[in-house]
Order: structure tokens, then C-alpha cells, then sequence
């Protein structure tokens, strides 16, 4: 498997309280006992995104103790004000953080952790397109249906988080310009789980 190209972060956007499924859904586990926002966080790590940020809200505390601290250097978690607004506020959250980095990531990978089948493999594969560098706009396909994670330059986020409001995220900024997608069918699938049915009809999940 190539290397990644240099400069590609990644942001977890685990804030929501899960309102439609009973619980935060950082908080679901797997068949092996892992947390979602565990696993979520390794495969970012495992397929070569630095650094790495996590997002957290609802329940702030639990979620930020079950990411190991020493995952990934340099890593942090950030706890966004107004969480209860939406992805928006999570978004807008992450991106502020790296953009206090220095040096600055060329693009952040945007993963949702309520998206258990995003692979490892769907990672590497969407953030590989980060040779576009601080300009590159693009995001997972599953079957050609445009889905996460997202990938977005560093010369969008400002737009970005002008424009990430309530759960819309952002949708409203890619619907208007070009924007590359991954095809990424054949390693992960694209399903979200909002609510119990969803939660029934994911595979078991194992391994990171």
C-alpha cells in the first residue's frame, strides 16, 4: 500500500448524543467490544492521517477517555461549544483547532463516527487524493452514492466553517463546486446508523 502524501489530517467528528438511537453513538461497540470512537480513531491512525483530532460533545468525558491518549503524537481531543447544534459546530470546532497547527496540514480528512463501515482501507484511499494538496476537494463513493469521508483542502476550511451550520456540515459548500469522488465499494460501505433498525442491519464489526 503507497504511503500517503505528506500533510493530511484527520478530524472525527463524535459529538452527537444520538438522539434518534437512544445512546451517543461514540459510545456503540462492536462484536469485540471496541468503541466506535476507539475504532474509528486507529483506522484514521492506521492509515496514516496526522494528526488526528477528535471532536466530542455529548458526554464529553466518557468519549474522550475511551481514545488512547498516547494513539497518536501529536493528537488531541476538542470538545465543541454548542454541540447540540449539529455537525456544523463540530466541523467548524475541528477545523479551528488545526488551524492552530503549525505547520499546517495541506487537507483534513472528515470521518463521522456513526459510519462503522468505513474501513481502514476507505481512509487510505480518500486521503491518497490529498496530492491535489491545500486546493484538493474530494470524498468517498460507495456504488457511485457520494458519502464520507471527506477531504478538504486547507484553502476551503475558512468557507467552510463560514458555512457549516446545524447538521448540514459541509454539504452546502461541496453542492456548488467540483468535486472529486473515490469510488470505495469494494473495501467499506457508506451506511450511517441513525437510529435502532440501522444499528440491527450493520455487520458485526471487528478488527481496525
Amino acid at each position: 500500500m503507497p504511503a500517503l502524501p505528506t500533510g493530511v489530517a484527520a478530524l472525527l467528528l463524535a459529538a452527537g448524543e444520538g438522539r434518534r438511537l437512544g445512546t451517543a453513538k461514540a459510545l456503540l461497540r462492536g462484536a469485540d467490544g471496541m468503541t466506535w470512537v476507539e475504532r474509528a480513531a486507529r483506522r484514521l491512525v492506521s492509515a496514516g492521517c496526522r494528526p488526528v483530532v477528535v471532536v466530542v460533545g455529548a458526554r464529553a468525558a466518557e468519549v474522550a477517555a475511551l481514545v488512547p491518549p498516547s494513539l497518536v503524537p501529536p493528537f488531541d481531543v476538542v470538545e465543541a461549544a454548542g454541540w447540540a447544534e449539529g455537525m456544523g459546530a463540530s466541523l467548524r470546532a475541528g477545523l479551528v483547532a488545526l488551524s492552530a497547527r503549525r505547520p499546517l496540514p495541506d487537507a483534513v480528512l472528515v470521518a463521522l463516527v456513526d459510519t462503522p463501515g468505513m474501513t481502514t482501507d476507505v481512509v487510505r484511499r480518500v486521503a491518497a487524493a490529498g496530492v491535489g494538496g491545500p486546493s484538493v476537494l474530494a470524498r468517498a463513493a460507495f456504488d457511485g452514492v457520494p458519502g464520507h469521508p471527506v477531504l478538504l483542502g486547507r484553502d476551503h476550511w475558512a468557507e467552510v466553517r463560514a458555512t457549516a451550520h446545524g447538521d448540514a456540515g459541509a454539504r452546502d459548500y461541496l453542492r456548488d463546486r467540483p468535486v472529486r469522488l473515490v469510488e470505495c465499494g469494494d473495501v467499506g460501505h457508506g451506511a450511517d446508523v441513525d437510529t435502532r433498525a440501522a444499528l440491527a442491519a450493520v455487520p458485526p464489526i471487528v478488527g481496525v
